[in-house]
């Protein structure tokens, strides 16, 4: 029988066996893994998620790898049902182009390219697109959709297959897909196989430093195996000669960053936003475990409010749900204990409507059911959506009901 999960004692990034652990989560089941009815018997296993930090290049990781053909498998998440990402990947197209100095024609290929979303905006800018996407029946959709996507795992092999069938590319795209590879080294050989003389990689992933400041552990999940950091992320890139010139601060994912790395003297100038960040990482700590053991606390005082107030709901007979039906919104409920004290869940994502959250199997209704069940109170699972959500939902808080948030600040409203 096949093993579904294995855990790794070197770091992904440089192979050090130095690694420490900085910050253990309550294991989950699959954290996307929401089933119909058809599974409701099914027990979901649950998952270590325990973040381990490498002593030697400072890589944060989880060390727990779950084989990508259960991972990916019954995966349903695509791009469109993000909020505010089609815009935002409208205007990266854009800025990109403006940025590396990208002529119309130019390849421009982007790996883990989900339903297309990102390589439409470049498209539309007239450039010539091709995505690389793992989750088969996604690849297929986006294909159908006018953009071409190959089905398979991207790694170095592909990549020579990729170079010899389709030529160099001169702008390679990964957007919140990096942190999922566990051999990164594979990937970074398949990307200077691809990469044109004058090409630039660019990717999106989650900030480490941004994940302790504003909260965000419900990032750390099994699909996110590294949270990166511009420390490591350099000395990655530069074991195969290529140089990380420039990034960019993004908003998206609770704070992210953009790095643009290409060969030397490629077409991204050096700005001194690295050096800046690399400082800013050292004055805040987040290579000492200290820092972790406080934000850890943070998160349990946190956690306790959270519980004191469901534990006094429940006692008076009052009705909870969450909002949120996300991958995030799993390892939250784990993480807090939540799940006994909710009586179902609400999300617009029509892919989830009908179905069962992972392990507590708590039903995902439309946002309408606020108004036909009339729960006393909404957790706030996706908590970075707060505002837009309660903003759309005044009418359920002018009938008597009431939010509670349970992060940054717990507080109900």
């Amino acid at each position: 029988m096949k093993q579904i999960i294995h855990r790794r004692t070197t770091c992904r990034a440089c192979g050090s066996h130095d690694l420490e652990l900085v910050f253990a989560l309550k294991p989950t089941p699959i954290g996307d893994d929401y089933v119909t009815e058809q599974r409701l018997g099914e027990v979901q296993p649950s998952y270590p998620i325990d973040l381990f930090m490498c002593g030697q290049c400072g890589l944060a990781q989880i060390t727990d790898i779950i084989d990508p053909g259960v991972l990916y498998g019954n995966y349903i998440y695509v791009t469109q049902s993000s909020f505010g990402l089609n815009a935002h990947f409208h205007a990266y197209a854009q800025s990109v182009v403006q940025r590396c100095k990208v002529a119309p024609g130019a390849r421009v290929m982007d790996l883990g390219s989900n339903d297309g979303t990102l390589l439409r905006s470049f498209k539309a800018l007239g450039m010539d697109v091709l995505g690389v996407e793992f989750a088969e029946h996604i690849a297929e959709q986006a294909t159908a959709s006018g953009i071409p996507t190959i089905g398979k795992f991207f790694d170095r092999n592909l990549a020579k297959e990729i170079r010899a069938s389709h030529g160099p590319a001169r702008v390679i795209t990964a957007n919140n897909v990096f942190a999922n590879i566990d051999d990164l080294g594979s990937w970074v050989d398949g990307i200077n196989t691809l990469l044109a003389e004058d090409g630039v990689f660019i990717f999106e992933s989650y900030y480490l430093a941004d994940l302790i400041e504003n909260m965000v552990f419900d990032f750390i999940y099994h699909e996110h195996l590294s949270s990166f950091s511009v420390r490591p992320i350099l000395a990655l890139f530069a074991s195969v000669g290529l140089e990380l010139t420039a990034i960019e601060r993004v908003a998206t994912k609770g704070g992210s960053l953009r790095y643009f790395v290409q060969r030397p003297g490629g077409p991204v100038q050096q700005d001194g936003s690295v050096q800046q960040l690399l400082d800013e990482e050292e004055r805040k700590g987040i290579y000492r475990k200290q820092t972790y053991d406080a934000y850890a606390a943070r998160i349990d005082e946190l956690k306790q409010q959270t519980l004191a107030f469901l534990r006094q709901a429940k006692a008076e007979n009052k009705t909870v749900a969450g909002f949120g039906a996300s991958i995030t919104c799993t390892t939250l409920i784990y993480h807090f204990e939540l799940g006994e004290y909710l009586d179902f869940l609400v999300d617009d994502n029509q892919a989830k409507q009908g179905r069962y959250s992972p392990g507590w199997h708590l039903p995902v209704l439309p946002s309408t059911a606020l108004y036909e069940r009339k729960p006393d109170y909404v957790l706030v699972l996706a908590w970075r959506f707060a505002k837009p959500f309660m903003e759309k939902h005044q009418a359920y808080l002018d009938q008597g009901g009431h939010f509670a948030l349970p992060i940054p600040t717990f507080k109900i409203l």
